[in-house]
């Protein structure tokens, strides 16, 4: 399995009265082709800072984050216009709060056909591809007509999923994408998003606190504390022999 996403020596401080404070300090990872890679901690630790570079919602201070195309690697952080552009095509988030991550004056049709009519296809295909990738989150096409705050948040994190699929990613950056549904709908979207990265090929850096959501998602887990990733490895193995005492304390608490 060959890496897709590189992450090297990334830093990110912030100014705080007059203080610096370090939210990510100096980590390296990596997420291959077709993995889902689990990355957990306590609220506050960075992990959704390391999110928003990978994103480049917020720049970076120092390190590399490299993109993969097959063994040439592009650093992100350097990519300026057209490339750029093309970066965030293959970069996508799928938002914690689907709701708010749509337009409330758009249906849940022209915000999933949005990207793809910006990417120049034409509003006849676009509406094409979208109703089979409603289809293929499991939605009705109907849906389609239906404004964010018409549908439930399981269907409206589903047609968020459908949307981030539309310009054809290779990685799906989902930061606590279950966190605001019930159990049931969590389960039903973690069902979707493994079928998805199976039958897509799409990479995945779920981002969460839920360990039992990562013990059945994820092929690794990251465990990061204040800024640093302190352990790593497959999820059974972390969560039944943990080696640091911040992951043994996680997992007390769950």
């Amino acid at each position: 399995m060959s890496h897709l996403l590189e992450v090297k020596n990334l830093i990110k401080t912030f100014s705080n009265k007059g203080q610096q404070l370090v939210a990510v300090d100096d980590i390296s990872f990596f997420i291959d082709r077709g993995e889902c890679l689990g990355l957990v901690g306590e609220s506050g630790c960075g992990k959704s800072t390391t999110a928003n570079m990978i994103l480049r919602l917020t720049e970076a201070d120092a390190g590399e984050i490299r993109l993969y195309e097959g063994s040439a690697g592009k650093d992100i952080l350097k990519l300026r216009g057209r490339e750029l552009k093309q970066y965030y095509r293959d970069i996508q988030m799928v938002f914690q709060s689907p709701q708010d991550s749509f337009d409330p004056r758009h249906t849940l049709g022209d915000g999933i056909m949005e990207s793809m009519i910006n990417a120049g296809v034409s509003r006849t295909e676009a509406k094409v591809r979208m109703e089979m990738l409603l289809e293929k989150v499991e939605l009705s096409p109907k849906l389609a007509k239906r404004y964010p705050h018409e549908v439930s948040g399981g269907q409206c994190q589903r047609a968020a999923i459908a949307r981030a699929l539309a310009v054809d990613p290779k990685l799906l950056v989902c930061d606590e994408a279950t966190s605001a549904l019930d159990v049931t709908v969590q389960a039903q979207i973690v069902a979707l998003l493994n079928k998805l990265k199976e039958e897509m090929g799409v990479s995945i850096l779920l981002i969460c606190h839920d360990l039992a959501l990562v013990q059945h998602m994820c092929d690794r887990v990251l465990v990061m504390y204040q800024g640093k990733i302190v352990e790593e490895g497959k999820p059974d193995d972390v969560i039944r022999h943990p080696k640091e005492d911040y992951t043994k304390l996680l997992i007390r608490s769950v």
